[in-house]
């Protein structure tokens, strides 16, 4: 018998008082908070502007959120749509399932959008928020231990996750707190690495993502909840292998190309705004001065149309002219002919 465990919380709720907060839930409200805080004191100390990343944020967030229920819903979409299941399940985020590479892809939009209307590059503000993010990831996997869900293999290690819930309550290897500790980790490891190398050009999150995907893939190994296999591997292996890969690319190739760091230089909010309203203007202007010369084009080409037309009918009555000039004068000769006869 193993005494020693990991014990899992009799529910997945904290009470406030009368109102009930799901702990899934708790986690990332926390996370997200800790990202912006720990995020925006490294955007300061590179040269930024306090503010800057909790506005990016309004955008980076809803957009993360949405990415990483997408994910989910699409690679276990098994859960949601197949016979007996309740497809409205699937925006029940709360109950847990959230996809980290449909997060970070989608976020990343909405941050370009917010990074575009501050008038900063995104690289630079992604090296910033690089561990601040894989720290919110520690934060948010502790959602998993409240849901009693994405846990490992049997194991009676001192350490093993004692789980209440399912079809076989046991002691299984807690894959949630492995995944903690890794990030926590990665996040030590890049903010060491970007004081010493002095890292820049979306450097410092592609070896944030480099190295998350190498301790996922191991940790994913691990666990034994449903999941669709690709040649004897779960899906989400396979897809930190090829996001490994890719970032791997990506940094050695921006460290040839452009070397150093990038002087953060960010335009005041009101400048900023009013050169993302002028470009935005100028892009609709732009649209709307090719609308108008494919208009002038077009009309033109009605007018041609038209003067084609006209010359074409204007030969058709000459011809129809000539042919009526050309029939009196052969009348004319045969009563000049039927006189002579006579």
């Amino acid at each position: 018998m193993n005494l020693a465990f990991i014990p899992s919380p009799a529910a997945g709720e904290i009470h406030l008082g009368p109102i009930p907060l799901r702990g899934y839930a708790l986690c990332i409200i926390i996370g997200v908070f800790v990202a912006v805080w720990y995020g925006n004191k490294r955007w300061i100390a590179r040269g930024g502007k306090p503010g800057t990343v909790a506005d990016i944020a309004v955008w980076a967030v809803p957009f993360g959120l949405v990415g990483g229920r997408l994910y989910h819903v699409v690679t276990d979409y098994q859960l949601y749509f197949s016979e007996g299941k309740n497809w409205v399940n699937a925006f029940k985020i709360w109950e847990g399932g959230l996809g980290i590479w449909g997060a970070v892809a989608l976020g990343a939009v909405g941050a370009w959008i917010g990074c575009r209307r501050r008038g900063i590059p995104l690289p630079a503000w992604a090296d910033a928020m690089a561990p601040a993010l894989v720290i919110a990831q520690a934060i948010g996997r502790w959602g998993n231990w409240f849901n009693q869900e994405l846990y490992g293999r049997a194991t009676d290690l001192p350490w093993a996750l004692k789980i209440t819930k399912g079809d076989e309550p046991g002691l299984y290897h807690p894959t949630f707190l492995y995944e903690s500790l890794w990030c926590l980790g990665v996040a030590a490891v890049i903010v060491w690495a970007d004081r010493r190398f002095k890292l820049g050009h979306g450097r410092v999150f592609a070896l944030y993502v480099a190295l998350y995907c190498a301790g996922r893939g191991w940790i994913e190994y691990m666990r034994i909840d449903d999941a669709h296999h690709i040649l004897g591997l779960r899906l989400n292996v396979w897809t930190a292998i090829i996001i490994f890969v890719l970032a791997v690319v990506y940094f050695v190739l921006s460290s040839r190309l452009r070397p150093g760091r990038e002087e953060i230089v960010e335009p005041d909010r009101e400048g900023a705004d009013a050169g993302a309203d002028a470009k935005d203007a100028k892009d609709a202007g732009e649209k709307k001065d090719v609308k108008a010369e494919e208009a002038e084009a077009s009309k033109k080409s009605e007018g041609a149309t038209e003067v084609k037309a006209e010359a074409a009918d204007s030969k058709k009555a000459d011809l129809k002219k000539a042919d009526g000039e050309k029939a009196d004068g052969e009348d004319v000769k045969d009563e000049a002919g039927s006189a002579k006869k006579s």
